[in-house]
C-alpha cells in the first residue's frame, strides 16, 4: 500500500488565554494540569504541546470531552486561533509565517470549514449559498452556477436548487454547508461537529453522505466530535484529546486492542464493537482444508478425522474455491470424481478488514461458517459463536480491568 505524505505538521503547539502566559508554561512543563495552572495563575490552557501528522486524503478525526481543546485546535489550522507558541506546516509552509494576502488566498483556496450551525444566508437560496465562495474568488457566473449545481447533485439536494434556506430541514441545511465547501474545491475540509445538531436518523444520514463523497473525492477531512461511534465509524485515524493535550493517536482497531491508558479506555468504552473491531480480530482457523486436486476419499477422510461434516476447499496457492460437506464427498466418491467435482461455490465471503458488523448482516442465510479471505486467500472462518464469544471477551476484559483498578 502506497505510504501517504503528511499534508498538516503540527510541532509543539500550545494556546493559553491569559496574562501570565510564561509562568503558566513553566508550569505545564513541570508537568501541572490545567487546573492547577488556572489556580495558581488565572490562565487558561486551550491547548498545550500538541504534535501530530495529518495524512493526505485521510479523514482525521479529533474527539474530547468539552473543553478538552478540539475545536480551538481545528482553528488553528486556518489561523482562526493565533496559537501562543508552536508551529503547523501545510505541505512544509509554515502557516504562522503567511501574509496577510497569503492567508486570505490559504483559506480561499486550499482550506475550508463545515460549521456545527450551518453558517448559511438566509437571503439567499440553495445554489446562491453554494456559489457563495466562488462568486468570492471571482469566478464567472456560469460556471460557478455549474460547479454549484454539481455538488448539490453531489450531497443529494438535486430538485431543491432554488429552494429558500428557510424551508429546508436541518439535515438539508447541513448538506447544503457541505455543498459549498466543496464547490471551493479545497484540499482540507475542517469540519467541527458538524452533524451533533442533527436527530440521530438524519445524523446516520449524513455520515453515509460524507463517507459516500470522501470515497469519491478523497479529500483531506479533519472531523471533530464528541461522539465516539462517530468517531470509530468515520476516521482512518483519531486523537482522542484530554485538558488541552492528545492522549493518543491511532485506527480506530488499535485503541480498541491496544488503548493507552485508562482515560482512553473509559472513553472508548461506550463504543460499538462490532463497528470498529474486523474480521481477523473474530475468524478462526478452519478445522478442516482439502485441496482441489484431492480425492473423495481423501476429503472423507479429513472431515472424519476433524469430525466436521464440511471442508474448506482451496488450490495449491491456497485461494479459496469453495466448501464440499461429507455427503457431497461420499457421493464424489462412489461417483469416481475429484473434490473440485462436488463443490459448493454458494459462500458468503468477507475480506480480512470487513467490520464485524458486516459480518454479522451475513449469518441470517449463511449455511456455513462465512469464508475470511485476504484478497483471493483464504485466511480464517467466522462462525455465529467465534463473534459473540469475541465480542463477550472483550467486554469482560473491561469489567475485569474496572473491578481490579
Amino acid at each position: 500500500m502506497e505510504e501517504r505524505k503528511a499534508i498538516i505538521r503540527v510541532e509543539n503547539l500550545s494556546k493559553l488565554y491569559g496574562r501570565n502566559r510564561q509562568e503558566a508554561a513553566e508550569l505545564l512543563k513541570k508537568g501541572a494540569d490545567k487546573n492547577e495552572v488556572l489556580k495558581k495563575t488565572g490562565v487558561t490552557t486551550a491547548l498545550w504541546d500538541v504534535n501530530l501528522d495529518i495524512n493526505e486524503g485521510e479523514t482525521f478525526v479529533i474527539i474530547g470531552l468539552s473543553g478538552s481543546g478540539k475545536s480551538t485546535l481545528v482553528r488553528c489550522f486556518n489561523r482562526l486561533n493565533k496559537p501562543t507558541s508552536g508551529k503547523i506546516f501545510y505541505k512544509d509552509q509554515n502557516i504562522g509565517e503567511l501574509t496577510k494576502k497569503e492567508l486570505l488566498n490559504f483559506r480561499r483556496d486550499n482550506i475550508a470549514m463545515v460549521f456545527q450551525h450551518f453558517g448559511l444566508m438566509s437571503h439567499r437560496n440553495v445554489v446562491t449559498n453554494v456559489e457563495y465562495g466562488l462568486e468570492i474568488k471571482n469566478v464567472g457566473k456560469q460556471l460557478r452556477r455549474e460547479k454549484a449545481l454539481e455538488m448539490i447533485q453531489m450531497v443529494g439536494l438535486e430538485g431543491f436548487e432554488y429552494s429558500p434556506i428557510g424551508s429546508l430541514s436541518g439535515g438539508m441545511k447541513q448538506r447544503v454547508g457541505l455543498a459549498r465547501a466543496l464547490a471551493n474545491e479545497p484540499e482540507v475540509l475542517l469540519m467541527d461537529e458538524p452533524f451533533s445538531a442533527l436527530d440521530p436518523l438524519v445524523k446516520r444520514d449524513m455520515q453515509f453522505e460524507l463517507l459516500s463523497i470522501q470515497e469519491k473525492m478523497r479529500k483531506t477531512i479533519i472531523f471533530i466530535t464528541h461522539d465516539i461511534n462517530e468517531a470509530f465509524k468515520l476516521g482512518d485515524r483519531v486523537a482522542i484529546m484530554r485538558d488541552g493535550r492528545v492522549v493518543q493517536i491511532g485506527t480506530p482497531e488499535e485503541m480498541i486492542t491496544n488503548p493507552a491508558d485508562d482515560y482512553v479506555k473509559e472513553f472508548i468504552e461506550g463504543a460499538d464493537k462490532a463497528k470498529v473491531m474486523t474480521a481477523r480480530h473474530v475468524m478462526v482457523t478452519p478445522q478442516c482444508i482439502v485441496k482441489t486436486h484431492d480425492g473423495a476419499n481423501r476429503a472423507i477422510q479429513e472431515m472424519r478425522s476433524n469430525n466436521v461434516p464440511s471442508a474448506y476447499v482451496v488450490n495449491d496457492q491456497m485461494e479459496f474455491v469453495g466448501i464440499i460437506t461429507l455427503d457431497g464427498a461420499m457421493k464424489a466418491r462412489d461417483e469416481k470424481l475429484k473434490v473440485k467435482d462436488a463443490l459448493i461455490t454458494d459462500v458468503k465471503m468477507v475480506d480480512i478488514d470487513d467490520t464485524v458488523d458486516q459480518v454479522m448482516t451475513m449469518f441470517a442465510d449463511a449455511k456455513f461458517p462465512v469464508a475470511v479471505l485476504k484478497g483471493k486467500k483464504l485466511r480464517g472462518i467466522i462462525s455465529k459463536a467465534s463473534v459473540i464469544t469475541t465480542l463477550s471477551e472483550s467486554s469482560f476484559e473491561q469489567e475485569n480491568e474496572k473491578s481490579e483498578a
